[in-house]
């Protein structure tokens, strides 16, 4: 990470990486998302799919695998100097999810993978000689813009280090709790970001985040979400990935979903430019 991302992460949770996809690196996967997300059950290859009567978001599983033009951004080279740096140079690639949202998607509430009473003995984020250790890392590749004023993402600054559980009512003016409350505006006190196509958005699961409403009836939301942890922990994908699955992937990735020991380093990465 640079200096100044390391202390835009620490302070917001979040690293915005603009235009960090080329055009010759976004048009191809943009086009094997729409494939992917306008195939119908039918079609879909082994253990792909997902469930299309969600309302407020629409998952398929495996969508980094789905072509190789969105496996290889699982390895992009923006994201790599951060998650190294944020994994202790012990990453485990443990899941990559083709999402999307179609007009009327409703909000999806506040939630963050973990809060301070949950596993109190697991240290989710720390500072550790200089650098930024964290768990649980989450990268929003962003294959459409996405406007002010359209919905999706929204995300609580600094809420990575919160110590203390959020109030149902808080953030959710004129309602009960979190699940009264249906918003297709900015809840206050609550940061929305814009995005353009070929942006990616590098953040850890418990910072505590939802989306909004998605508004525009003439364009989708669509982004690949890639989920990292450190090596050692089970978390994430708890499972092997299934067998049609791991046939698809560059030895690389196949190496980067493998579990292992916290005091060894990947081929990957002793292959690329050595431990962080």
């Amino acid at each position: 990470m640079t200096p100044e991302q390391r202390y835009f992460f620490d302070l917001t949770g979040y690293v915005h990486l603009r235009g960090a996809l080329s055009e010759d690196e976004l048009k191809p996967a943009q086009k094997a998302a729409d494939r992917y997300i306008n195939m119908s059950p039918e079609e879909w290859p082994p253990e792909f799919g997902g469930d299309l009567n969600r309302s407020d978001l629409i998952g398929l599983q495996h969508g980094f695998a789905f072509d190789k033009s969105l496996e290889v951004l699982a390895r992009h080279p923006a994201i790599w100097p951060i998650h190294m740096e944020l994994t202790n140079s012990r990453p485990r690639l443990n899941g990559g999810t083709l999402g999307y949202n179609r007009h009327g998607h409703n909000f999806h509430r506040l939630h963050a993978g973990w809060t301070a009473d949950k596993q109190p003995d697991v240290r989710r984020y720390y500072i550790e000689d200089g650098k930024i250790r964290a768990t649980d890392l989450v990268f929003f590749f962003y294959l459409t813009d996405v406007h002010p004023g359209d919905g999706g993402l929204i995300v609580l600054l600094g809420w990575h280090k919160a110590q203390f559980a959020r109030p149902p009512e808080m953030f959710y003016p004129g309602a009960v709790d979190d699940m009264d409350y249906v918003a297709d505006t900015v809840p206050p006190g609550v940061h929305k970001p814009s995005f353009r196509a070929g942006d990616i958005f590098i953040m850890p699961e418990h910072l505590m985040h939802g989306a909004l409403t998605w508004k525009p009836t003439d364009r989708d939301r669509h982004f690949l979400i890639i989920c990292y942890n450190v090596q050692h922990m089970f978390t994430g994908q708890r499972r092997p990935f299934p067998e049609a699955i791991r046939q698809r992937l560059d030895p690389e990735t196949l190496d980067l979903i493998e579990l292992a020991p916290l005091y060894e380093y990947k081929n990957i990465v002793k292959g690329r430019e050595g431990p962080e």
